[in-house]
């Protein structure tokens, strides 16, 4: 038996390369395309029905969620608790998401029972008819969570930032509890009939995919799945920011202040968005950036901080979030300014930078543990309109930028006066 070192690192490897799996294409005779991503010994898929959301309707501006939320609670020939026993019998999961530009239904299967379950997926998406009964539970159950969320402060602060960075719009979008009353069934049926059809639908297939399995799938979603004629507008109103950037909502007894600052910002196909996540990395990306090691382990005042970046369809957004001890919010504003321009006055150093390339190519292959994670990579390029060629370039611009390069983006993108600020509780 050989005796380690531990007193020694293990020997480090660079990432030369990253091998993505890319999927089989096929489109069926009603306009829905299925991509393919066939690895895997086990006898599981997971088959994704994706859908593009309509266009924001700010008299009636829940619909999307509402629509997709709502898609399990009865069809024609199920009610919700059946469509529940159907898919637990069998050992299935099924779950439906909403995001910003597409609302999904999810579901993992045994090969063996997906002539089960798939017609049970075909009903939810061709027959939902969001009874009555649970379109009241569903709109009284809402109006509870959203109550006890607005006494939040970081739920709070997101809702004014998103407001105003991208307006009156999908991504803008903050429901107050008398939002919900905007909800009729006789609004949701034609939504869901012009929305959940499938040329608006892109099917996303993972795991072991035999001929005879795919087959299936298709056999299932050719055959009496129609569009209705109707045109899907999933475009989305032009985002207008705030002319204010400063808002400060009071709150006298709060014991912690949540602060939410950023900059609309550009989406993943802007040619700055790989060097943008390396500046984004170093200065609260991950565990061991700047805000980090100032607020947090320096100063004390927080338990966590962080920046992130959104990159959404029609729009983007680069943001730093975290709540901090009320007495000391106003030192923490200034403490995240000065790391904002310290980065547009100060090179990176090459070890922290060496540290960050390093953490982000090991973060991108260990995002890639199976076949699920490489249609989930795959998601990322297709509705963005790009080719896995992005890959090649993001690993490329991580092992090649410079300290002057990011220096210079962060004068671009991290300017504090222009950054939207947003400070719940006391300052």
């Amino acid at each position: 038996m050989t005796n380690l070192d531990r007193t020694l690192a293990p020997d480090f490897k660079a990432i030369d390369n990253i091998t993505l799996i890319r999927p089989e294409h096929k489109k069926l005779n009603n306009g829905c395309n299925i991509y393919c991503f066939n690895s895997g010994d086990q006898e599981l898929v997971r088959i994704e029905w994706i859908f593009g959301n309509q266009r924001f309707n700010a008299d009636k501006p829940l619909l999307n969620v509402a629509v997709n939320t709502m898609l399990t609670e009865g069809t024609t020939t199920l009610t919700a608790s059946q469509i529940a026993d159907k898919v637990d019998f069998y050992g299935a999961f099924l779950q439906v998401d909403y995001g910003y530009d597409h609302s999904q239904v999810t579901l993992y299967s045994l090969n063996k029972h997906l002539q089960h379950t798939l017609p049970v997926i075909k009903d939810i998406i061709t027959n939902s008819i969001f009874p009555e009964n649970e379109l009241e539970t569903f709109i009284r159950n809402q109006q509870q969570k959203l109550q006890v969320s607005m006494q939040k402060n970081d739920f709070v602060a997101r809702r004014i930032f998103n407001k105003a960075i991208y307006g009156d719009t999908l991504y803008g979008l903050g429901a107050e509890p008398d939002t919900y009353k905007t909800l009729y069934r006789q609004d949701m049926l034609p939504f869901f009939k012009q929305m959940y059809q499938p040329a608006n639908c892109t099917i996303l297939i993972a795991g072991k995919i035999e001929p005879a399995i795919l087959g299936l799938i298709t056999d299932t979603f050719n055959k009496d799945w129609t569009n209705s004629g109707l045109v899907v507008d999933t475009a989305q109103p032009q985002i207008k920011v705030a002319e204010e950037h400063f808002y400060f909502n009071e709150k006298p007894d709060a014991l912690q202040s949540a602060i939410r600052m950023g900059i609309p910002a550009i989406n993943r196909s802007h040619p700055d968005f790989s060097a943008l996540q390396v500046l984004n990395t170093i200065l609260g990306g991950y565990f061991g950036s700047r805000l980090m090691a100032n607020i947090r382990e320096d100063k004390g005042y927080t338990y966590g901080i962080g920046s992130g970046m959104s990159s959404l369809k029609h729009g983007g957004a680069l943001f730093i979030a975290t709540e901090v001890g009320a007495d000391v919010c106003k030192a923490a504003v200034i403490e995240i300014e000065k790391e904002l321009n310290r980065l547009q006055t100060e090179l990176v150093p090459d070890d922290e930078l060496s540290l960050v390339r390093n953490f982000l190519l090991g973060s991108l292959l260990g995002s890639l543990e199976n076949v699920f994670s490489h249609a989930d990579k795959f998601k990322n390029l297709y509705f963005a309109g790009l080719d896995y060629d992005y890959y090649d370039r993001y690993v490329e611009v991580v092992k090649t930028i410079t300290p002057a390069q990011l220096q210079h983006l962060a004068g671009k993108y991290l300017n504090f006066d222009q950054f939207y600020k947003v400070i719940v509780g006391k300052y």
